[in-house]
């Protein structure tokens, strides 16, 4: 096992990584501006975000695959669409109403 060495932020006088690559120029890789994003399940076949899990019949057996409420597709490979956590807020609310 290597030794570990400390972050070249933290040996310049940086309080912060983020602030260290912000005075260098250089950008974060892996990390989205804006914030949290959320994968959602949606339906290819109608487009609904009314996607759930199909259990097996016996305990312990997994999962079927998935299956749309509305239009009763069944599959198992939902679409996936990146949302922010704004957008995912606002489908939260839509749905307790």
């Amino acid at each position: 096992m290597g030794k570990l060495s400390t972050p070249e932020w933290v040996l310049k006088g940086y309080k912060s990584k983020d602030e260290y690559e912000k005075k260098t120029g250089k950008k974060t890789t892996g990390k989205k501006e804006g914030g949290k994003t959320y994968k959602v399940k949606k339906c290819p076949k109608c487009g609904s975000r009314d996607v759930s899990v199909l259990l097996g019949g016996e305990e312990g057996k997994g999962s079927r695959g998935w299956e749309c409420k509305k239009c009763k597709w069944q599959g198992k490979s939902p679409n996936e669409e990146e949302i922010s956590e704004g957008e995912f807020l606002k489908l939260g609310e839509e749905n307790e109403k």
